[in-house]
């Protein structure tokens, strides 16, 4: 154990939770719930289009640029508007049946319950996400994973997203966690890892793809969440 930290911070999605094989999969069942094999020549083609477009948004509303209520509509109306369908009406039924389908999706990032059931006597443990409140506490609870952790803090709770130091601040008052008790644990660069840092807290950044452009160094960076074991 660790004995410098108190704290954890997690991010939920692909982080814990693989975000990219369940979204991928919950898509593909709402591609074919909405016949939408009629409007493009394969799932894939409308994935190519989607996926872009869905970084782009998510990008932006990290960053303050959009609201949620916009990433929400043009992540499904620019995809839909490439097949000939401009109705902002049916993007958004399409979205909420997408993020319901998501939320049963139950795949995990290798090791999480492992490494979970390994810090959950040692250490406080709370998420801390940017993710959609309509989804993430379900999420949490049909993987498996609520029971670990203390207290889930949203973006949409703190009234600000990762990376602003105003989340981290919210996190912190709201667990009653003191600074440098905590560390947050993280796969974004930008939002987990640079937030936190800005944020005066000390970071381990699960590192999937072998990022090169790092501007600092991180407290700590993992390859894969079983090498926790030998940091906390």
């Amino acid at each position: 154990m660790n004995f410098k930290y108190k704290n954890i911070f997690f991010d939920f999605d692909d982080t814990l939770w693989d975000i990219h094989t369940n979204g991928k999969e919950a898509l593909s069942e709402t591609f074919e719930q909405y016949r939408l094999d009629e409007k493009f020549s394969s799932f894939e083609e409308f994935y190519g289009i989607y996926m872009p477009k869905n970084h782009e948004l998510w990008e932006k509303y990290r960053s303050g640029m959009i609201r949620k209520k916009e990433l929400v509509l043009q992540r499904f109306l620019y995809p839909l508007q490439q097949g000939g369908i401009n109705d902002e009406a049916y993007a958004l039924k399409m979205s909420d049946d997408f993020l319901e389908a998501t939320s049963y999706k139950t795949k995990l990032i290798p090791y999480a319950k492992e490494i979970l059931e390994y810090l959950y006597p040692r250490y406080r443990m709370f998420i801390l996400s940017n993710g959609f409140s309509e989804v993430q506490y379900k999420k949490l609870r049909n993987s498996g994973l609520d029971r670990y952790f203390e207290k889930v803090i949203l973006s949409e709770n703190a009234e600000a997203n990762k990376p602003s130091p105003e989340i981290f601040d919210y996190a912190l008052k709201n667990t009653n966690s003191r600074r440098k008790e905590s560390v947050m644990i993280g796969d974004s660069w930008d939002a987990d890892i640079v937030g936190a840092k800005n944020s005066r807290i000390d970071q381990i950044f699960l590192d999937h793809e072998g990022k090169t452009d790092m501007d600092f160094q991180p407290t700590y960076l993992i390859k894969s969440l079983k090498e926790l074991k030998e940091i906390l």
